[in-house]
């Protein structure tokens, strides 16, 4: 009888994904830039930055969030097998209950302090709920994962068809009232993300189960069928959006909510479809994961909570009016090339602390937090 990945070692794939997944949400993040919210961007100005808007509205906005959910609920049930095997069934609900609880107050030290775009909180709600359902039946969690999928790409829609959720007004000139504005959109954001992620962080749950991520090798008919399907869906269901980010199309509101309600639905394909990629090259990467690039995206991985906090210092530099106050200056294209090498320079740390033997700041925190005792 073989033994497991996980059982003899730490699996590749799921530090793997979370490096690669933090350069997707630094893409989405850094559109920003633009000088745009959460509306699509008007028509660009350069061929250059319509092809990189059409690229980031079929590949990354919708998408990276759901493979981040997913991965934090494939997380979840490792972290409850492991607990369970020293503290039992209950013990180890309540460590995922108090990790739940920190997360949420990470998420509003981290929107008061950095950034509007929270999603530990979102992440830290879906933990204290479901922290005792993660044993449950597949079938019920696949039907909530189907209604609750329906739910937030409706409710995503909506958000996508605002066409400036600022109305034009000028941002904040002072640290304080700029804090106070971030807050005061927290109880709004936060439950929509939750919303919006519960769907992919259940099939992230049920995935967890089968231990795809952690044996893919097992598992590559399935992956390769998960791959191909959820990206291409992506693809496909994001083409209306694109045709609106890129001022192709400017159509009305009932077909604006159902645009991002479809780009919002198939980016959980997508989401999910970039993980089972990200499965099947760890198997073709197989031991080749200590030294290199490699190496240096498992570190980043494994340092995922502070790479992306570390992110958010960066767009507090950039973005702010008493800081560097860049939103605006650059179109698509120059705003992903910022996003990619602030995303870069995280990695570059996160392999400087792995050779240092040194666990991310933040991880170390939340450890410490949740579990006094636990090493």
């Amino acid at each position: 009888m073989s033994v497991a990945p996980a059982l003899r070692e730490r699996a590749l794939a799921p530090d793997l994904a979370r490096g690669l997944m933090l350069a997707l949400i630094a893409l989405a993040h850094a559109q920003l830039l633009t000088g745009r919210v959460l509306a699509p961007l008007p028509g660009t100005t350069t061929p250059a930055d319509t092809v990189v808007q059409v690229v980031l509205t079929l590949l990354v906005d919708s998408r990276a969030y759901p493979m981040f959910a997913a991965l934090f609920g494939y997380g979840l049930v490792q972290i409850l097998r492991s607990r369970e095997r020293t503290a039992g069934p209950d013990g180890a609900r309540r460590v995922l209950r108090r990790r739940g609880g920190w997360l949420v107050a990470f998420g509003i030290g981290h929107t008061v302090l950095l950034f509007t775009g929270d999603i530990l909180a979102a992440y830290g709600l879906l933990a204290l709920l479901w922290a005792g359902m993660l044993r449950a039946p597949a079938r019920r969690l696949v039907t909530i994962a189907v209604v609750a999928a329906g739910t937030g790409a409706l409710a995503y829609g909506a958000v996508l068809a605002v066409p400036d959720p600022t109305g034009g007004a000028e941002a904040p000139a002072d640290p304080l009232t700029s804090a106070l504005l971030r807050m005061t959109v927290f109880p709004v954001l936060t439950p929509l993300n939750a919303v919006m992620a519960a769907a992919p962080f259940l099939l992230g749950v049920l995935a967890a189960r089968r231990r795809l991520l952690e044996d893919p090798a097992a598992h590559r008919p399935l992956l390769r069928r998960a791959a191909a399907a959820g990206i291409g869906v992506a693809v496909l269901g994001a083409l209306p959006q694109a045709a609106r980010t890129t001022g192709l199309w400017s159509p009305d509101t009932g077909a604006a909510v159902a645009a991002g309600a479809l780009h919002t639905l198939t980016g959980y394909a997508g989401g999910l479809g970039y993980a089972a990629a990200i499965g099947l090259l760890a198997v073709h990467l197989g031991t080749r994961r200590d030294s290199g690039p490699t190496g240096a995206l498992v570190a980043c991985g494994r340092r995922s909570l502070s790479c992306y906090l570390a992110q958010s210092v960066a767009w507090l530099l950039l973005f702010e009016p008493y800081l560097l106050d860049l939103g605006g200056s650059v179109g698509p294209a120059g705003a992903s090339l910022v996003g990619l090498g602030v995303w870069g320079s995280t990695v570059v740390v996160a392999a400087l602390a792995a050779r240092a033997g040194r666990a991310g700041p933040a991880e170390a925190l939340l450890r410490r937090l949740v579990e006094p005792g636990h090493r």
